[in-house]
């Protein structure tokens, strides 16, 4: 026994004793050859990173046999990218590192194309960042994000002792070589590009980008998203081109319009109606008619009520640039008249241009005739970093979850019903009693994702017709949420009767829902269409026509006889020729004038500047605390939510929500505040963001029970009608009975960004 033990010993000091494996040869070899071994390495890549995309290894298969050039192409793309490795001495730890992020994004286009239709693309990345914030939807079980997480962590711990323990290059090495090279491949690159879309063998643009992730590849269409932002500048684009396109479309607008301004100031009209009408602008989202779908079947209607506007007002087919998602670049296109197909590949304006730009919009040209603006939207203020694109386009409210009381959700507890939407828009209408107002209300009700499992056990629409229970399970959902849509637009229409004014109203689809769709499954064939309808009170005549989304309120607003706006009265002037190529070209040429070129269209000045955007319309207020039993703290107030926080002394504290008139400090906090401390609320958003603080605060005088609160409240309450008083004395003091609507409209803007 002693023996062996002694020869185990032996072998372990043995094996601890033996020199290292020398992986020289191999290495040399593999420096060597290293050029064709990244051609080797970037074809098995784009290979592995088409299954991931694709989510099947036959369709990455199809992929090769029948686009071997765009295949090729892909692989030089990553080739090149390679060619950095020759930068650094620890060359393979460089590759692994190239390779895991290629690997990385296919994996989480794969992931991406799983939930919507629209690939993943550069912009993405910027919308991390509200991705982060939807922690109440259904993209992502907590399985999923674990596992994410910890696979990125296994990578990182093998990156960082891969970075000790990996080879390095132990030759010379020739920086200034390595980095002419890297600029070699970058010109080869450069000109093979351009060889391949002179050919026609790759597209330099993707009318569908779905499809063209599909037929060129994800590497391509990745790079084409990264490389290929905002607008080019048009062959033709010089002043004398803009100045043509601005005497054309003044003409015409000197021609139709039938507003004018009348000497006193008051904006009147000369058709019959002599009131200036309320638009509302309401987008649907993921709203379709299911009906349009050839191979489900319903019990009943489902929208009865968008069909019978349908019938009986202008309606008709609308087409939109993204589908399953991108809510916000349908939205760019309505509310600008721009269209997205002149920007760069995937790419959302809201996160780019729109950052740094102003933008004129139909906000801005309403307001020149004197509307109040408004938006409405049951969903986060920073999402698609609306509230800087609102601003950015010359709204003046706008009113986010984050300001309502909102309590009823949908049946996954998801998003927030729509219902809540009809008394916020109708707030935004009587906020601004003296003027017309143009509302844009955005809904959430219809959004996904949609549970493969039965959810609704008693729907009030059964459907099938699908290929699996779970896909029939989808589809109910997805039906009975948008017939309590179209029971909100009933709904809506019922409370826009109701008002004393002339009202235009404008419903449209944003995009179809995320569940797989192709072209052959619609009676429209076009995934690309959704359905707009409208509904007035003044009599209008009804012409159905099909549109463009960037079409859609020019068409309207000329029923309306508004004519007003550089893009909007060109489409107006243009009679909405999409398909005509002098007709998209001078829409691109002002586009690009407007967003990044000299604005010749306004003789270098900036009419449109961007608004000091107001966030809600309701005034909030703090009027007196109580010290409760268990030693916390109730704040009273009016128009708390749940995204009210109250500060101490400018310092976020946990809050409980209790009603809209009730916030609870808790006890620990509550314990912590001293004589002279200052009490607010404020409407939080993402990542901290204050929308809105009350209109006055309140000094921390020590403990106050229910007695003292009593006794008090009525001080507070007349402390703050006072200081109520005083604001209001203030705007009267303002404001002068001879200025113009437009000027008066100006005069009420606050400030209200903190």
């Amino acid at each position: 026994m002693k023996t062996i033990f002694q020869n185990k010993w032996q072998m372990k000091n043995h094996d601890k004793e033996a020199p290292k494996r020398d992986y020289s040869r191999q290495i040399a070899f593999l420096n060597r050859y290293s050029l064709l071994f990244h051609a080797l390495l970037a074809c098995m890549l784009v290979f592995v990173i088409e299954v991931c995309s694709r989510r099947s290894l036959i369709d990455a298969c199809v992929f090769l046999g029948g686009h071997a050039f765009a295949f090729f192409f892909n692989a030089l793309i990553i080739f090149f990218t390679l060619s950095i490795v020759y930068l650094f001495r620890r060359r393979m730890l460089m590759r692994i590192i190239i390779s895991c992020v290629w690997l990385l994004l296919g994996i989480i286009n794969g992931c991406v194309l799983s939930q919507r239709v629209t690939p993943f693309g550069y912009t993405d990345l910027k919308c991390i960042s509200d991705l982060l914030t939807m922690t109440n939807t259904q993209y992502f079980s907590k399985t999923q994000e674990i596992c994410v997480v910890v696979l990125l962590s296994i990578l990182v711990v093998f990156l960082v002792i891969f970075a000790m323990k990996g080879p390095k290059f132990q030759g010379r090495l020739h920086k200034i070589r390595a980095a002419g090279f890297c600029v070699l491949m970058g010109a080869l690159m450069s000109a093979a590009t351009s060889l391949a879309h002179n050919s026609e063998k790759m597209a330099s643009y993707f009318s569908n980008i779905a499809q063209g992730y599909s037929d060129y590849g994800f590497v391509y269409g990745f790079s084409s998203s990264v490389m290929d932002r905002g607008m080019r500048k048009p062959l033709d684009y010089y002043e004398s081109t803009i100045k043509q396109i601005k005497q054309t479309v003044a003409q015409a607008k000197e021609e139709a319009s039938s507003y004018k301004v009348a000497q006193s100031g008051q904006i009147v009209s000369d058709s019959p109606q002599k009131q200036q009408p309320n638009v509302i602008c309401v987008l649907l989202e993921s709203f379709m008619d299911p009906t349009e779908i050839n191979f489900l079947e319903l019990s009943k209607d489902p929208v009865p009520n968008f069909r019978a506007l349908s019938d009986n007002y202008t309606s008709g087919y609308l087409t939109v640039p993204v589908v399953g998602a991108g809510t916000a670049n349908s939205e760019f296109e309505v509310l600008t008249g721009m269209n997205l197909r002149f920007f760069g590949t995937g790419e959302y304006p809201y996160k780019t241009v729109l950052k740094e730009t102003d933008c004129e919009s139909i906000a801005s040209d309403l307001s020149a005739l004197g509307y109040g603006t408004h938006v409405v939207h049951n969903n986060g203020g920073n999402f698609y970093s609306r509230a800087n694109a609102f601003s950015q386009f010359g709204f003046d409210t706008f009113t986010s979850k984050e300001l309502m009381n909102i309590q009823e959700y949908t049946p996954l507890g998801s998003w927030p019903t729509d219902d809540i939407l009809i008394s916020e828009t109708e707030k935004a209408l009587d906020s601004t009693p003296d003027q017309a107002d143009f509302v844009y209300t955005i809904t959430v009700q219809g959004h996904g994702a949609y549970p493969e499992e039965k959810v609704i056990q008693n729907p009030e629409i059964q459907v099938s017709g699908a290929e699996t229970e779970a896909e029939n399970n989808q589809w109910e959902y997805y039906v009975n949420q948008i017939h309590e849509v179209d029971k909100f637009i009933k709904n809506l229409t019922d409370m826009l009767a109701k008002r004393d004014e002339n009202t235009i109203l404008v419903l449209f689809g944003d995009h179809l829902p995320t569940m797989g769709l192709t072209d052959e499954d619609l009676k429209s064939g076009d995934i690309f269409k959704t359905q707009y309808t409208t509904w007035n009170n003044f009599g209008l005549e009804q012409k159905d026509a099909d549109l463009a989304a960037y079409q859609l309120l020019a068409y309207t607003t000329e029923q309306a006889g508004l004519h007003e706006g550089t893009i909007f009265t060109y489409h107006q002037a243009g009679a909405y020729a999409a398909d005509q190529k002098s007709y998209q070209n001078g829409l691109e040429n002002l586009q690009y004038d407007l967003l990044y070129g000299e604005r010749y269209c306004y003789d270098g000045q900036n009419p449109y500047p961007a608004s000091d955007l107001q966030m809600g319309v309701d005034k909030t207020h703090i009027y007196h605390y109580e010290t409760l039993a268990d030693g916390s703290l109730a704040v009273y107030g009016d128009h708390f939510t749940n995204w009210s926080r109250i500060y101490v002394n400018d310092e976020k504290m946990s809050t409980t929500f209790v009603s809209d008139e009730q916030l609870i400090l808790s006890e620990d906090d509550a314990a912590g505040l001293e004589s002279g401390d200052i009490l607010k609320v404020c409407q939080v958003g993402s990542s901290n963001t204050i929308f809105r603080t009350t209109e006055n605060t309140l000094m921390y005088y020590g403990v106050r029970t229910e007695a003292d609160a009593d006794a008090n409240a009525d001080a507070d309450t007349k402390e703050e009608k006072d200081v109520q008083d005083e604001a209001g004395d203030a705007e009267d003091e303002s404001s002068d009975p001879g200025e113009g609507a437009a000027e008066k409209k100006a005069g009420k803007q606050k400030t209200s960004k903190q």
